[in-house]
């Protein structure tokens, strides 16, 4: 059921809506993101953070905690399954699916700054919630309402956990003749529940450090291996991208040899890799210290390069060079695992589980953030405390559960969550553009005056 609910959110209306909105983003804006990427850079770097503006966390926490919830499961497992399910092809759509969502971030991440409102504490939030309400007013809150109570499901964390007691399992606990199973599993889950809750109940400040200074390094970690299973097989990095594009317009067989379908999934697993006008990122840097909106959107429309361009490529061409994509009956993490133990003999699989622990983790801490927001917009912010207790007994359902199953519950919640989102983010589109104008004449005249 679960499974038939997400393939069926995942139709063709979502499609043109992720694909299509983005597409709009880039004609109505005129490249404009693109063409200023070295400016997003320097705001990244701290150059025009000022402690005094309002908000929670300066530029790069914001874009740490967002990345800390896409780098890493999406990265790994994402495109493990993409190329499981659609073949190499996939990936090139999920390459065209994220050039789309760098200005889908831009647009959905300017209007979260834009539109701050109030929690019923009276804190300053950000998010696609309150873009809704502050932006089309107050008629639309029912269409608020529903991205919240979908948002809440959508950032569980059941698939982090899920894919790291997989790994534990057929990485450490089988080979070394260890019982795996059920109980293992449910050991895993209350062992992550109990570490996760720690840091939850610390607010965004403490997640917003913790991200901080786990992103770079989980991220530089696993890109040095790669790097190494990549470079080890120099000979094959032309004939991968080759077969990426020769697939990229033929379905494999369990597609049907459907082309829609291939398109679908690259464009599902793209939306889990950068969740690009899902509406999870914009709720991180609504949060920024900033009282420049298109400043956020700026810092923002970076995350699809680094997460999806960037990372997952690197591992499709490790999936792809290895050979272990076709290889076998390994899904998921394990068949990653795979890749990293063939080109890394006797302890690539155990960096792998390193890396995953440290993946898993700063996205289950990055999540409950998301959650929490969404349950205070419709129940109070005074009561959020029940919903980290709710998303922390999750982790062991999430650990005992199949892959099918926590990958439909995510896939559904997030095609359901991308309505609201793109909608709002379309409506409010000309706002956007005129603020954009507006910093941009300023940010000339500002240097042309240094000058």
């Amino acid at each position: 059921m679960i499974t038939g609910f997400s393939d069926l959110a995942w139709g063709t209306p979502l499609l043109v809506l992720l694909l299509g909105g983005g597409l709009f983003f880039l004609i109505y804006s005129r490249l404009l993101p693109f063409r200023y990427f070295r400016h997003a850079i320097a705001i990244l770097l701290g150059r025009y953070d000022d402690p005094d503006e309002p908000g929670e966390i300066n530029h790069y926490q914001a874009l740490s905690t967002a990345l800390a919830a896409t780098v890493g499961m999406g990265n790994i497992t994402g495109v493990a399954l993409a190329i499981t399910m659609g073949g190499p092809g996939a990936i090139f759509w999920m390459w065209v699916s994220a050039i789309l969502g760098v200005t889908t971030k831009y647009f959905t991440c300017t209007l979260a700054v834009m539109y701050r409102g109030r929690d019923s504490n009276g804190e300053l939030q950000g998010g696609p919630m309150y873009v809704i309400v502050e932006g089309l007013g107050k008629n639309w809150k029912p269409m608020a309402i529903f991205f919240s109570l979908l948002g809440m499901i959508g950032v569980l964390p059941m698939f982090q956990v899920n894919q790291l007691t997989q790994i534990v399992r057929d990485v450490v606990l089988v080979p070394n003749s260890i019982a795996a199973g059920f109980t293992s599993n449910l050991l895993s889950g209350l062992v992550v529940a109990f570490l996760v809750g720690i840091v939850i109940f610390g607010g965004i400040r403490r997640i917003g450090k913790v991200t901080g200074r786990m992103v770079p390094l989980m991220v530089l970690l696993y890109v040095i291996a790669v790097l190494f299973i990549i470079f080890s097989n120099t000979d094959q990095i032309l004939p991968s991208f080759g077969l990426i594009f020769r697939d990229a317009f033929t379905a494999k067989s369990v597609l049907g040899g459907s082309l829609g379908a291939l398109v679908i999934t690259g464009v599902r697993r793209a939306a889990f890799s950068n969740e690009a006008g899902i509406g999870t990122a914009p709720m991180a840097h609504g949060a920024a210290k900033t009282n420049e909106p298109v400043r956020e959107g700026l810092v923002a429309m970076l995350g699809p390069v680094v997460d999806t361009i960037i990372v997952c490529t690197m591992t499709a061409l490790a999936l792809i060079m290895t050979g272990v994509w076709n290889a076998g009956e390994s899904d998921g993490i394990t068949l990653t695992a795979d890749a990293f133990e063939q080109a890394m003999p006797g302890w690539g699989s155990y960096l792998l589980t390193v890396c995953v622990a440290v993946f898993s983790v700063s996205t289950m801490l990055s999540f409950p953030y998301y959650g929490t927001k969404c349950f205070s917009f419709i129940f109070g912010a005074k009561r959020d405390y029940l919903y980290k207790w709710f998303y922390i007994l999750t982790i062991p359902l999430g650990a005992t559960a199949t892959l099918g199953t926590v990958v439909g519950i995510f896939d559904g919640a997030y095609a359901l969550m991308a309505f609201p989102t793109m909608i709002s983010a379309l409506l409010l589109s000309p706002k956007v553009v005129r603020a954009s104008k507006d910093y941009f004449r300023r940010l000339k005249e500002t240097q042309s005056h240094d000058k």
